[in-house]
């Protein structure tokens, strides 16, 4: 093994990551599964791709609400009970909606309650896991773990649309459904047999009034955490919605099916694999690298967008899943090591808010622009987006660079 790849998987030297890697590759490829087969439920159902965006911001409108509030529960009690329930509870939705559709009583309004009710258990779920990250391995490894991190969850994105597809074709959306239930059984496993001596526990957050304004006010003054989360916000909110724009796609501009709309996701996954690999060989992050990553990210969303022909489409997407899985590795990893440490659940609650959260805001938006005008004007939009707050991230880098210089060095008069 050559001793970049070796920097680049050194985190799963650490066997409770080891653990916690292995049951999330499992688990993150059956929920991909079951959002495809959402996807295409609801295409089914309606051919609207306005509905396709609110069930996207219905899954995420939780953490938008209620993400904040998820994070001062990880700062509160140990992370590793908080996932063991989570994951039991993510079992239930799975389950119900494998019922529902495979007596064939499923009807929207049911499938946006189920998605919604997932989002409410993704906003407890979700500061907890990114939280739980720095305890397992550490300060010194939490860029490379965050990277193996973002590969175990592009993985994900290939496998479980890939799997969804052929599960489709044989069986229909409904099978879906039952492995994702059944995936969740590999990350109870795998929390059930982590070593609690060799985490490294942050102390846990006692209870008090403002406890989540106390992280607002952390944040609003320290541009080490404020800039990454602006620019994830703008970034997130209109170039990160493709589980609302990829099956208009798929299904409008390509004619094509299940299979059509899984290619797409793997692809642009295969070159987030390879983007994340690149980026855990990294021993540290910088404002640069989140700039010019959220940059990139929005050039290639731009070549997705006016590439004539699906070939050429999905070379871009492979640009595309590079550029964002390093500019989300990058601003996850400053994120953590920023944060104060019995803050850390919190902040990365509003790293899930502007993430994750952000998406009830723009799913609806780029599916009626889809519907309208084109899955390739959402692709623009996202591209225009991303290429624009990394600029404006890079700018605000350079004026702080000049500050610091004029105070280290102020000019004699």
């Amino acid at each position: 093994m050559s001793a970049g790849l070796r920097r680049s998987v050194a985190s799963l030297r650490i066997p409770n990551f080891r653990r916690f890697f292995t049951g999330q590759v499992i688990s993150v490829s059956g929920s991909w599964m079951q959002t495809v087969a959402e996807a295409w439920l609801v295409l089914s159902l309606t051919s609207s791709g306005v509905a396709l965006g609110v069930s996207t911001a219905l899954q995420f409108l939780p953490m938008l609400l209620l993400g904040a509030y998820g994070g001062l529960l990880a700062d509160r009690f140990p992370k590793r009970r908080v996932l063991v329930a989570t994951q039991t509870l993510m079992i239930l939705p799975a389950l119900t909606l494998f019922v529902l559709t495979v007596s064939g009583v499923v009807t929207l309004w049911m499938v946006y309650a189920l998605v919604l009710t997932r989002g409410l258990v993704t906003a407890i779920d979700n500061p907890t896991r990114q939280s739980f990250i720095s305890e397992m391995v550490g300060p010194g490894s939490v860029v490379n773990a965050v990277s193996l991190n973002g590969v175990l969850v592009q993985t994900a994105r290939i496998a479980g649309p890939a799997a969804a597809a052929a599960v489709i074709a044989l069986s229909g959306v409904a099978t879906c459904f039952l492995l994702n239930a059944l995936s969740f059984g590999a990350m109870l496993l795998a929390l059930s047999r982590m070593d609690p001596a060799e985490l490294h526990d942050a102390p846990p957050s006692p209870r008090g009034r403002g406890q989540i304004r106390e992280a607002l006010t952390v944040v609003r003054g320290d541009e080490a955490l404020w800039v990454p989360l602006a620019t994830m916000a703008v970034v997130s909110m209109l170039a990160y919605n493709f589980q609302t724009v990829l099956p208009l796609l798929a299904k409008y501009t390509f004619h094509g099916g299940a299979s059509t709309y899984a290619l797409l996701m793997g692809t642009m996954g295969a070159g987030a694999i390879v983007g994340a690999l690149v980026n855990g060989a990294r021993a540290q992050t910088s404002p640069a690298l989140i700039s010019g990553s959220a940059v990139v990210f929005g050039g290639a969303l731009g070549l997705a967008a006016v590439a004539p022909t699906l070939d050429l489409v999905l070379a871009a997407l492979v640009i595309v899943g590079a550029a964002s899985v390093t500019f989300t590795s990058a601003v996850n990893a400053q994120l953590q090591l920023a944060a104060p440490p019995a803050l850390r659940g919190r902040v990365m609650a509003l790293y899930g808010v502007v993430f994750l959260g952000s998406t009830p805001i723009g799913a609806p938006i780029l599916g009626a622009v889809c519907e309208h005008f084109g899955a390739r004007t959402g692709l623009a939009v996202g591209a225009v987006a991303a290429a624009g707050a990394g600029v404006a991230a890079l700018t605000t880098a350079a004026r702080q660079r000049a500050h610091l210089r004029a105070a280290t060095h102020p000019v004699a008069t």
